[in-house]
């Protein structure tokens, strides 16, 4: 057992969540018991996850994808309410870590996901990313293969790039917009969760191979990675819920 606010603390200073402004409110979004036993990870806010949660006997659930966006109306509406009620009925804490969880180089989904795909992460990308040499040079449909291994679901793939990729950096997310970035800085490859309508046109005119692995997908690593640490160091249980997501 342990202080939520301890717990909570620390994984703020951990993820440097003030060097992150973000478009909704990061860390508790909802608070619940004060002791904690087991925590439950889950890439998105959800009432599903939610309930799965309070079936689990979760004192602190931890999201990549929180409650509340800027974006959004103040108004609570009837999807709110019945998230927040299950949220209320369990006494269960709510937290979130969205961009600082991207951005870590220990724990988060890029530099995470860039050492499963053979990458090494020597290089911030765009703010958030990494990117760097293959472990070995590979072609696209090598590491086509690779990345629907990791990820369990066959990735869209863009082949505009070289024979052999030696490069490739990594933005998890709906980040497909930075392909042009990657390609001005040397990249071999660029690796999102989701295209954009010009990803295809982009990618074949600036001469870069292009990979979608699906955002949720590429972005369950880091929300695990989060809970095993915060476990480990709290002397907690914690489980990663599925909730399969195509995009």
């Amino acid at each position: 057992m342990a202080d939520r606010e301890e717990i909570l603390a620390y994984a703020h200073e951990l993820l440097d969540l003030d060097a992150y402004p973000d478009s909704g409110p990061m860390g508790m979004q909802v608070p619940g018991a004060r002791e904690v036993r087991r925590i439950v990870a889950g890439v998105s806010s959800s009432l599903e996850l939610f309930e799965r949660a309070a079936e689990a006997n979760a004192d602190l659930i931890l999201v990549h994808h929180g409650l509340f966006w800027d974006r959004d109306p103040r108004a609570i509406d009837e999807t709110l309410k019945r998230r927040l009620k299950a949220l209320f009925d369990a006494d269960i804490t709510l937290a979130a870590y969205h961009l600082a969880l991207d951005a870590h180089p220990e724990v988060g989904n890029n530099a995470l996901l860039a050492r499963e795909l053979g990458v090494s992460p020597e290089r911030q990308f765009a703010g958030l990313g990494f990117g760097g040499p293959l472990a070995e040079p590979v072609d696209i449909g090598g590491f086509a293969a690779r990345a629907q291994e990791i990820l369990g679901a066959e990735p869209l793939v863009f082949d505009h790039g070289p024979e052999l990729i030696e490069t490739a950096a990594v933005v998890t997310g709906g980040a497909g917009r930075y392909v042009a970035d990657a390609a001005r800085e040397g990249y071999d490859l660029f690796l999102t969760g989701e295209a954009q309508e010009g990803s295809l046109q982009a990618s074949k005119e600036l001469g870069i191979h292009f990979v979608a692995g699906g955002h949720y997908a590429t972005e369950r690593i880091g929300i695990k990675a989060l809970a095993a640490t915060l476990a480990e160091r709290f002397d907690l249980e914690w489980q990663f819920v599925e909730l399969p997501n195509p995009v």
